[in-house]
């Protein structure tokens, strides 16, 4: 049975339960209230599994800060014997618009320091990541307190279309492989 990790990067904790920097876990809760798949503290991270389609799904939310994700994502892919081909993760993009969707392959951290700790304990970037837009519109000064800041309004009225849309990228990337769901999910507009 092929195995599947899906990673979602954010902080623990509830003052970061809805901010911009944890639409990781955000995205991941979704995916495990809809497939009746719960959380449970394990080594260096909240795991949930289900299958779906003959596929052995692992969804990890890692417990360390976000700045130190690569070691709950090297422990879990070293644990269920995991392949680079077969992780996703998905983070906050500040590169973005609110709600755009990208799917990149071996892309840069973007300045990203979770992305930028799984690349260093991993020793690669061959891999799959979902990114999220959750746009710029802060001052030079405030860029810390906008990614850590709550949604607006308007974006939570928003967020449940980009979170179904999410989803769906994650469910073709597991069905259909990464280079289908690339070119297809890097097409949509919002």
């Amino acid at each position: 049975m092929e195995k599947f990790l899906v990673v979602g990067l954010g902080n623990v904790g509830d003052k970061y339960a809805n901010t911009r920097h944890n639409i990781g876990f955000k995205i991941l809760n979704e995916i495990s209230q809809f497939n009746l798949a719960v959380f449970n503290l394990k080594r260096l991270g909240f795991v949930a599994k289900f299958y779906f389609e003959k596929k052995n799904i692992f969804l990890l939310k890692p417990s360390t800060s976000m700045n130190f994700s690569g070691k709950a994502v090297n422990i879990w892919m070293e644990k269920e014997n995991i392949s680079l081909e077969k992780i996703l993760v998905i983070t906050d993009d500040l590169h973005l618009d609110f709600g755009v969707l990208r799917l990149k392959y071996r892309s840069s951290s973007g300045g990203h320091n979770g992305l930028k700790n799984i690349q260093n304990i991993l020793n690669t970037s061959n891999y799959a990541c979902l990114r999220f837009g959750i746009g710029n519109k802060f001052t030079k000064v405030g860029q810390i307190d906008y990614v850590l800041g709550k949604w607006t309004d308007i974006e939570i009225i928003k967020l449940p279309l980009y979170l179904r849309r999410a989803k769906e990228v994650i469910f073709s990337f597991i069905l259909n492989g990464r280079k289908k769901t690339i070119n297809s999910c890097n097409r949509w507009k919002i």
